[in-house]
């Protein structure tokens, strides 16, 4: 138990008063540069019975340092951003769930932003975190916006998932993670076409993003280059912003002309789920007569959707390597894009190997 005159009873008795500094180090009878030191966990300059006294005070008192006055004196917040869309999607949920663990191991904390797909929403989270002095970015989804081209121009310390930076292209700097989906969109073409498929369908967002574009031109390209007629390709973009919408109403209009025989390439998981419940609706076969592939593969795909055929993307590795290339720019060094291989995964394949 305390005495009357202990530190803690001392503090206690100072707690309906705001704490500050000043008030720690006359509480705990040192100087206010000895209690800075102890707060900002310094090098120590003072025995342990004396930090021990002053973090007493500090429990006491209910202390809790200014991290953004913190942060612009020292250039460091221990704060990144991370700003996606739809986090409905269980690929944006997987990305933000190993990206926040990754840097919670690193000894950092992060903000999660749905930014809709909106640019005007894009700019004012990015301007909100800058306001709190966040030390870097992730983008698991961006659009081209006047307040993202802003903070790539002025070098902001960004990394770029699934979407590559929209303006790198203009000659600044953007570290990008993720698959090449141009080169999914061609090895998706070709499990098709060694089916012996001879019609095919690929299903995709209309006005999409630029990773569901490239899946969709990539597939269409390697087609045309094993010899498949143009009139045998079916490229159908949907409209609508949830890709389940989109895999529904592309499902309409590849059964409305005639009784569909082909194979189908779905440009994302979602797309296929759409796809699916239609064909259920409709008596669309997706089995032997319409196979079907899509791009993503993410886990929760294989313990809901075992008929689903898809090329595996490793999402649950992101987190490690977002947080590696926030390290490298950390360091004032450019961090180089990482290309993440993807595997098949086919209908019935399951992501654990042991249920027990």
């Amino acid at each position: 138990m305390a005495s009357p005159s202990s530190p803690r009873r001392r503090a206690a008795s100072r707690a309906p008063k705001s704490a500050s500094l000043a008030t720690i180090a006359a509480t705990a009878g040192v100087s206010i540069a000895t209690v800075s030191r102890i707060v900002n966990g310094l090098p120590r300059h003072a025995s342990a019975e004396t930090e021990a006294r002053v973090r007493q005070v500090i429990e006491a008192l209910g202390y809790r340092p200014n991290q953004i006055g913190r942060a612009l004196q020292q250039g460091k917040s221990r704060l990144v951003a991370m700003l996606t869309a739809e986090l409905a999607n269980p690929v944006m949920a997987t990305i933000a769930s190993v990206t926040e663990a990754a840097l919670r191991d690193a000894g950092y904390v992060m903000i999660l932003c749905d930014t809709h797909d909106r640019p005007d929403l894009q700019d004012e989270y990015l301007h909100a975190m800058r306001a709190l002095v966040v030390e870097g970015y992730v983008l698991a989804t961006n659009v081209r916006s006047p307040g993202l081209e802003e903070f790539v121009t002025r070098g902001e310390r960004m990394v770029f998932a699934c979407r590559p930076n929209p303006y790198a292209a203009e000659g600044t700097a953007g570290a990008f993670l993720g698959i090449d989906n141009a080169q999914a969109g061609r090895d998706a073409a070709d499990y098709l076409l060694d089916r012996d498929c001879t019609r095919f369908a690929v299903l995709s967002q209309a006005n999409g993003s630029p990773a569901s574009i490239a899946r969709a031109l990539g597939c269409c390209e390697r087609l045309r280059e094993r010899g498949v007629p143009k009139g045998r390709i079916r490229d159908i973009r949907a409209p609508g912003h949830s890709h389940l919408a989109v895999g529904y109403a592309a499902a309409r209009a590849l059964a409305g002309r005639r009784p569909w025989r082909g194979g189908i390439v779905c440009a994302s998981d979602q797309i296929a789920f759409g796809t699916y419940r239609f064909a259920c609706e409709h008596g669309l076969d997706l089995t032997t007569a319409n196979p079907l592939i899509s791009i993503d593969g993410a886990d929760l795909s294989a313990w809901l959707a075992p008929w689903l055929t898809s090329l595996h993307v490793p999402y649950e590795e992101f987190g490690t390597h977002i947080v590696e290339m926030l390290q490298t720019l950390w360091k004032g060094q450019p961090a180089a894009d990482h290309i993440v291989p993807y595997s098949l995964r086919a209908a019935g394949a399951f992501p654990v190997d042991d249920l027990c």
